[in-house]
This record gives C-alpha cells, sequence and structure tokens, in this order.
C-alpha cells in the first residue's frame, strides 16, 4: 500500500488500514504513560491550587507542577460499565480526551525557571515529576532547530509534544495514526488555553528539524516522534523571528550534541511492526529548514443559502479547573434537551474567537471550518449548516430532520444520535497541504483539528453540556450530505447535547 492509498484509507475504507484477524492483545497492553529508569527526578508539588486561572505571568518550579499536571496529568481513576459488557471498565483519566483513553502522546520541556537547574525535562505524569534528560542551555540549538523563525532566549522554556506509536496501535492497528495527530491536537489546545490562563505568551510551531529535536530529546524514531514545539514565554512580544538566516540541516546540529541514552519502562513485551506509520513519520520528516512553508493566510469560499445571523455575546466566563473536571464524553447517555439559540451561539462563538491561529502556518490553505447538523434547536430550522465564523452566522446548507441519516452512517453504534440536538463536523481540505509540506500537512491536519475539538469541548462543558469526538461514521455520507464534492471532507464528527449521569464511581487524584 503506497502512502497516498493509505491516507485515502484512513478516512473512506478502514477496514483497509486494520487486518481483519487483527486481535488485541489485552495481557500485553502498554501503559498509558511512559516511566524512565534512572534519570534524575524533581518531585512537583502535589498541593495543587483549586483554580488555574488568575495567575500572575510568571514561571517557577511551583507554576510549572499546576500547569503540567492541568495539561496532561493523571487527574481521576473511574471504574464503570461499558455498553453490555459485564466486565468493569477501569481507566486513569486526564482532562484532555484521548481515542479510547490510551493516551499515546508524551510530554517533554526545555526550562529555565527559579528553582530548576536549566534543562531538558520529561514530565513523568504517573508520579507528576520531571526527570531530567539533559543539563545546561539549548537557546540556540532550539533557535536553529525551528529555522530562526523564534529566539528562544526570550523565552522561559518550551513544551515538546511527541507521539508513541505503539501506545495506541496495540488496539487500532495502523488505524493510530490518524487518532495520534488528533490526540496530539488537543493537547495542544490544552497548554495554548492554560497559557492564557497563567498568562504566558504561546506559539505553536509545526515545523522544524524533526531529527535534531528527536536527538535532543533522546527517542528512537521508530518507536517515538516529535509532533509539536511549543515556546512560553512571559513577555507579550514574544520573540518570533522571520528567519532567514541560511538553511540549516538536522544533520549539522545533531553532531553538535552527544547522543543521549536513556531506558524506559513501558510494559509491554511483544511489540509488533508498523510498518505504515514508520514509513509516514518518516515521509513527514524535515531535514533543514528549506522544507518549510510560510504563514500565509486564505480566503474563505462563501457558501450558497439561508443565512441566520446569530447574537454576539461576551466571552464566557468559567472556572477552568472545575470546567476541565466534569469535560464527559457521553456515549449512550445522551437525554434530548431543546438548545437555546443563545447556548448554540455562545457555543460557537466561544470556539471562534479561541482558535485563533497562533501557529506557524496561519490557515495556510487548509482552514478548518465547522458545518453541524442541529435539531430542537430554538429558532434554527432543522439542517445541516455551515458555520461562518467570521459574520458569526449559520448558512443553510441542507433542511429537514437529518438524525436517521447520520445514525445510519455510524459504523459503531456507541452513540444515539437521536437523542442529540447538535452534531457538528469539523472539517477540512482534501489535499491536506500536500503541495506545500507534502505528507506532513496530513498530521498538522488532525492536529488543528485535535485543537479545535478541545476547545469545542471546553466550551460545552461550561454551558453543562457534554461532547463525543467520534470516528466511527461514514466520511463519504457526510460529505455527501453538505455537498463537498471532493474539495473538502469531514475529519472528526462531535455530537453535542445535555445527559444523563453515568453510573460509574469516580476519584479525583491528587
Amino acid at each position: 500500500m503506497n502512502l497516498d492509498e493509505f491516507l485515502h484509507n484512513l478516512h473512506y475504507d478502514i477496514d483497509q488500514v486494520k487486518p481483519p484477524d487483527f486481535e488485541i492483545d489485552w495481557e500485553d497492553a502498554p501503559l498509558p504513560y511512559k516511566l524512565y529508569r534512572d534519570l534524575p527526578t524533581i518531585p512537583l508539588s502535589t498541593q495543587l491550587p483549586l483554580k488555574a486561572s488568575g495567575r500572575k505571568p510568571m514561571a517557577s518550579l511551583e507554576t510549572i507542577g499546576t500547569f503540567l499536571w492541568h495539561a496532561y496529568g493523571i487527574t481521576q481513576f473511574s471504574e464503570s460499565i461499558y455498553m453490555d459488557s459485564p466486565d468493569l471498565l477501569q481507566q486513569l483519566r486526564r482532562f484532555v480526551p484521548s481515542g479510547g483513553g490510551l493516551y499515546p502522546n508524551e510530554v517533554y520541556v526545555y526550562l529555565k525557571v527559579e528553582g530548576l537547574a536549566d534543562g531538558v525535562y520529561h514530565y513523568d505524569a504517573a508520579h507528576h515529576r520531571l526527570g531530567m534528560l539533559r543539563e545546561g542551555s539549548f537557546d540556540s540549538y532550539l533557535t536553529q532547530a525551528l529555522g530562526w523563525r523564534c529566539n528562544i532566549e526570550n523565552c522561559f522554556g518550551a513544551v515538546f509534544v511527541t507521539t508513541m506509536f505503539w501506545k495506541n496501535f496495540f488496539k487500532y492497528n495502523h488505524f493510530a495514526y490518524r487518532l495520534q495527530g488528533l490526540d496530539a491536537g488537543a493537547l495542544i489546545g490544552q497548554i495554548l488555553e492554560l497559557g492564557k490562563r497563567f498568562g504566558y505568551s504561546s506559539y505553536v510551531f509545526f515545523q522544524f528539524l524533526d531529527r535534531a529535536v528527536n536527538h535532543l530529546l533522546g527517542l528512537k524514531e521508530e518507536e517515538e516522534s516529535i509532533y509539536a514545539v511549543i515556546p512560553l514565554s512571559h513577555k507579550p512580544e514574544f520573540g518570533l523571528l522571520s528567519g532567514g538566516k541560511g538553511d540549516i540541516s538536522a544533520d549539522r546540529l545533531i553532531n553538535l550534541m552527544p547522543e543521549l541514552e536513556t531506558d524506559y519502562f513501558i510494559r509491554s513485551k511483544n511489540i509488533l511492526d508498523y510498518p505504515m506509520i514508520t514509513k509516514m513519520n518518516e515521509a513527514a520528516m524535515f531535514d533543514s529548514i528549506g522544507c518549510f512553508s510560510p504563514n500565509k493566510t486564505t480566503e474563505t469560499v462563501k457558501e450558497e443559502g439561508e443565512t441566520i445571523f446569530l447574537p454576539q455575546h461576551d466571552r464566557l466566563e468559567y472556572d477552568f479547573t472545575t470546567v476541565c473536571r466534569k469535560r464527559y464524553s457521553p456515549d449512550m447517555d445522551f437525554a434530548m434537551k431543546k438548545v437555546t439559540q443563545r447556548e448554540l451561539s455562545i457555543l460557537l462563538q466561544e470556539v471562534a474567537k479561541n482558535f485563533i491561529n497562533q501557529n506557524d502556518l496561519g490557515d495556510s490553505g487548509d482552514k478548518i471550518e465547522l458545518y453541524g447538523c442541529f435539531y430542537n434547536v430554538e429558532d434554527i430550522p432543522d439542517g445541516a449548516y455551515r458555520y461562518n465564523s467570521s459574520a458569526h452566522s449559520l448558512e443553510l446548507i441542507r433542511s429537514g430532520d437529518l438524525r436517521l441519516r447520520l445514525q445510519s452512517g455510524m459504523t459503531a453504534h456507541n452513540v444515539n444520535l437521536y437523542q442529540v440536538p447538535i452534531c457538528l463536523h469539523i472539517v477540512g481540505s482534501v489535499d491536506h497541504l500536500k503541495e506545500d509540506l507534502g505528507y506532513r500537512g496530513y498530521r498538522i491536519q488532525q492536529m488543528k483539528a485535535g485543537m479545535l475539538i478541545q476547545r469545542l469541548l471546553l466550551a460545552a462543558s461550561a454551558l453543562d453540556m457534554g461532547g463525543h469526538p467520534l470516528l466511527g461514521f461514514d466520511v463519504a455520507m457526510s460529505d455527501t450530505l453538505y455537498g463537498f464534492e471532493g474539495k473538502k471532507s469531514s475529519l472528526i464528527q462531535i455530537p453535542i447535547g445535555t445527559h444523563q449521569p453515568r453510573p460509574w464511581l469516580k476519584g479525583i487524584l491528587i
């Protein structure tokens, strides 16, 4: 299977990327976190504040601990019964969603803060501590790895989001590649939102010299690789640069730094090969900064149809930690309740105003959009719509109650869409930035979708609703419903609405 065929099958023919005889070996499942052996460790405070907001823009070991726990710490243990299964489903949960609760991403940080030696660390979520990988200043190294587009010297640190391929391949086989980008995006979205709450300036770099950053972190590329770099600064001007200081290769940077030998535990004894994920990762890598694409913005093509202008509202005020705690993905727990136009308007406006392109690509020909099918929403006729974020309006595409059509398109009937008033689709271009960025464009598109997912889920939770991101739906049917004609495609489906309490036991950790 070539790479183009693989990407097509990831969306339109999932069975082709998962062997029919594939069996999940639950007894040999990996841990949902990475445990390093023999690293110097720095414990982070477990006396966490009940609120993550209202902080001065300063960074210390204490505030970094709070920041990392809200971003990717283990926040809850739960036991529940799933569907008709007699077995208890036990999960370690975090504030960000993850396909199957497997959390394939890992978080690393480069820090220059009070109370901590400058250096590169791994965030050990299982023990809420930092493990030191390299001590020293790496400002110049990172500035060059980012193509002279950010002066790391002006930042107090940077967050690295990586993906460990086996952590969800063991369950989803090669379909894991699609999930990994979405999960990484949700984590990035959480980090950006936390940056605002802590008063930090932040910026997402999707483009960098992969092997150079992997070398800095000591990663084995056949097992784990960097997906995003997010510098953090106290300064509003941040330290963005225009680049253009000559080409730099990954090999040149790697030769400046000794190889890092590490040992870690992930529990699985029989790790299978994942050849297509390895090929995709290699094809997506940048070996020199000449491969980078500039930040640019494209105009949105206006759809024809009846337009409903939504009322403007003030920003939604809520306690961030509380909203994160109560965020919930209903399965069969959705319960139909009329949604007011005000609630829908606030939900969409909150996402649009927060989803600013704070990244090194802007829209770059890959504008992520929101479409949706609405039923039982006050003053909004039932039907399928495109959300125009600049005008804060809904543009009618197809009228009528579309719940039967949506339910028949479900490939895994784990959600009753008849009980859902809002069913959103995140939509992107079909060519997934291939012309500008090659196969890296697909991964970036999935991460952008994941960032938007997290904004939607936080806004829904603040409005006392739940949202359940779904990939088990007929993408071709959804595309036909909206009349995309091969130019755009539905990346993920997110039912949103009120729900009944689930019968489960849960306990807050820390």
